[in-house]
């Protein structure tokens, strides 16, 4: 297909039958591989996603780290992108993706910009845009840490970056937004006892004045009014539930 670029985009599914098929379009035709690894989701994702692409893989989500890395090694090409179910690439960076192709480049990677929204608000400040993600490498110089939540990215050579946005529909609403920080703050708490992190009460409490302070304040989520308000004290919230679910999970043992 004209304007086809040998770039193989991977997408990790789980039950985002809403979403997945606006992410797949703003891919499809532009890159020569599109693969779906699905975590044996039950409603349509599967179906939506062969619509788009032969190479919809099913395979259990054990650890994410581990999970993402085993789905990169799939790539037949050595540019990959790394996209969400609940993400869309903008012509900006397609631009410059084709570009960055068509010359030969010292990078092993390169971060993007995340347009992070809440339903349809753009969350501009307190730290939530530009947050570059390292979404484009090349698979052989790229691989995540294999922890549960949170794991770190590692790249082996330069990094350069793109200014053109991922669109990343974050969170539906409030309601979907507060799931989410529910979620994660357990996979928080799991990853401290598996680490042996020792937490103390006084400094969860600590933690979560700082991260309030940190978004609303310094990083002027302010800004972003009510919407902002939310994001910050919910992060300051995500302290105080991942030492209380540790804490619980510690009691228990």
């Amino acid at each position: 297909m004209s304007g086809e670029v040998s770039v193989s985009c991977v997408v990790i599914t789980k039950n985002e039958e809403a979403k997945i098929e606006e992410c797949l379009k703003s891919v499809h035709g532009w890159v020569s591989e599109i693969i779906v690894v699905d975590d044996e989701s039950t409603d349509r994702t599967v179906e939506i996603s062969r619509k788009y692409t032969d190479r919809v893989l099913i395979r259990r989500m054990d650890n994410e780290g581990r999970h993402r890395n085993w789905a990169y090694a799939q790539a037949k090409n050595d540019w990959v992108f790394s996209l969400d179910a609940d993400e869309r690439v903008s012509e900006g960076l397609k631009k410059e993706i084709s570009e960055v192709l068509n010359k030969d480049t010292s990078f092993s990677g390169f971060t993007t910009p995340r347009r992070n929204l809440i339903g349809d608000y753009w969350l501009r400040w307190g730290g939530q845009y530009p947050a570059a993600q390292l979404k484009f490498f090349r698979k052989d110089r790229f691989k995540w840490e294999e922890a549960e939540v949170h794991p770190r990215a590692f790249l082996s050579g330069s990094c350069g970056h793109f200014n053109s946005d991922i669109i990343h529909y974050s969170w539906n609403d409030f309601a979907h937004f507060f799931d989410k920080v529910n979620s994660q703050s357990t996979l928080e708490a799991k990853k401290w006892i598996h680490s042996n992190r020792k937490m103390s009460m006084p400094h969860a409490f600590w933690r979560a004045v700082d991260r309030f302070f940190r978004k609303f304040i310094r990083k002027k989520g302010y800004k972003d009014g009510f919407y902002g308000f939310v994001v910050a004290f919910s992060d300051s919230v995500y302290q105080i539930l991942s030492y209380a679910k540790y804490w619980e999970m510690k009691n228990k043992q």
